[in-house]
């Protein structure tokens, strides 16, 4: 009965007997269980789950009835259920997840609340207690009003991305229905956290490039290294870039076609990030996104486990249904078709990768969380690149000479000042990002291309001729 219910239990903990003179050895688990998915506590066995029996089980279970209502607050939902194990009385004490959070243990005028770390249960730090309260009262972060008044910021990215995205334009009342602002014009945390303007400081991604396949110093190990702030759109936007330029596409030529080789799913990467900037925890101090990538791995860390409780890598993820820490905001994203509602981004990470050329079941994704953190790691499907076959060597040959030969073919066509939409068009690359990291820097850094407005690199007039 014990190996049954270990087995089908997510939180346990066992006690030999009932601690009657220090209830607070097993009660701050009671307040934990019920401060995240809830749990049991065994009396009666052991630590190596053999049952010890308890001499009075039902005065055990009366004295646990009593402290709980005496010591917890506010009082959590649970269940008593007597059991027979190897002739020993065993006593179950189940707590159910509970949904006026935080539950706090109180004795001399003291209350903390706690929360479950691995198989302990310890002190809710502060931005997790702040986070019980909001759950506990139906709020979210991100759908609290603040003291910003709308009329004194822009939304420019706002509107243009929703009118791209939807073919509709953003109208003044969606501000209100969206839960953007309150009826009064004052700004939620989504709203601030969609401005043009950086209002919210937490609201930030740190990119990083690594040489090699762990972190070093970023002044002599990184590669590239970008800091962004601000909007969660430019953020989704900037670190999708920042990604795609520092990762590659290789491609394989079969006999009537070419097969292209990334070495992460586009679609992955943007669940990711999404899945990120929509479930980490803004109220953290000083917190950020990381993103990281490795010679064999790309990671991306946000701050804030799963907001019930549980650790994501314990769990399958076929069966984990949405809880979003930060509502408005999906449902913006949702919108503006970024996300879906029903809670697939993690599916949809495992289906893009393993639709990449060369995928293994070793490539699967990986998905990680603590009570503070969740962490996505992505495998490069082309690492190790160390195939030095002989068709390898020819194919990396034949691509270096095709590329030798475009960027030629580029000069040429620019000896008369060209635009960016013209080179790209006489080369055949569709992709703006690719073109501009494969042909136009490398030419403009080497000198044998320059601008025609230099003094305004990203003027839409600017033009490009090859330098003789």
């Amino acid at each position: 009965m014990i190996e049954k219910f270990v087995a089908e239990s997510t939180e346990c903990d066992f006690k030999v007997a009932l601690e009657t003179r220090k209830p607070k050895s097993w009660l701050k688990s009671v307040s934990a269980f019920a401060n995240s998915i809830g749990g049991t506590l065994v009396f009666g066995v052991a630590n190596n789950k053999q049952p010890i029996g308890l001499n009075d089980i039902q005065n055990d279970a009366e004295t646990i009835s009593r402290l709980i209502k005496e010591r917890i607050t506010p009082l959590p939902q649970f269940v008593l259920s007597p059991i027979k194990e190897d002739e020993c009385d065993v006593l179950l004490l189940t707590i159910l997840a509970g949904r006026s959070t935080p539950y706090y243990y109180k004795s001399d005028g003291i209350k903390e609340a706690y929360i479950r770390i691995g198989n302990e249960s310890v002190v809710a730090p502060d931005h997790i207690l702040n986070e019980l309260i909001l759950k506990g009262t139906n709020r979210s972060f991100d759908s609290l009003i603040t003291d910003a008044k709308k009329a004194d910021y822009s939304f420019t990215l706002l509107e243009a991305t929703y009118l791209e995205q939807t073919g509709t334009h953003f109208n003044p009342t969606d501000y209100i229905s969206f839960g953007l602002t309150d009826k009064n014009g004052y700004l939620t945390n989504a709203g601030k956290l969609v401005a043009d303007q950086p209002l919210i400081r937490n609201s930030r991604i740190f990119c990083t490039h690594w040489n090699g396949l762990d972190k070093g110093s970023i002044f002599e190990d990184a590669i590239d290294d970008k800091e962004y702030e601000g909007n969660l759109i430019s953020l989704l936007r900037n670190c999708t870039d920042f990604i795609r330029n520092n990762t590659k596409v290789r491609f394989v030529k079969e006999a009537l076609y070419r097969v292209d080789k990334p070495d992460y799913a586009d679609r992955a990467v943007t669940e990711a990030i999404v899945n990120a900037i929509i479930h980490r925890d803004y109220i953290v101090l000083g917190s950020e996104i990381h993103i990281d990538i490795f010679d064999d791995r790309l990671e991306i860390q946000s701050p804030g486990g799963m907001y019930d409780g549980r650790a994501i890598q314990d769990h399958d993820i076929s069966t984990i249904g949405s809880v979003r820490r930060n509502p408005v905001i999906a449902d913006l994203f949702h919108r503006m078709k970024f996300m879906e509602r029903r809670g697939s981004g993690l599916t949809k990470i495992l289906n893009e990768t393993e639709k990449l050329s060369g995928y293994t079941k070793q490539m699967k994704p990986q998905f990680f969380s603590t009570p503070s953190d969740f962490r996505v790691v992505l495998k490069n499907t082309n690492y190790p690149d160390s195939k030095d076959t002989a068709q390898d060597t020819a194919q990396d040959t034949a691509q270096d000479t095709a590329q030798d030969s475009r960027l030629k073919m580029l000069l040429e066509f620019c000896s008369v000042p060209r635009t960016r939409e013209e080179m790209q068009g006489y080369i055949g690359i569709e992709h703006r990002e690719h073109f501009r990291k494969t042909f136009l820097t490398p030419l403009l850094a080497s000198g044998k291309l320059q601008m025609t407005i230099p003094d305004k690199p990203t003027s839409k007039y600017q033009k490009y001729f090859a330098v003789r």
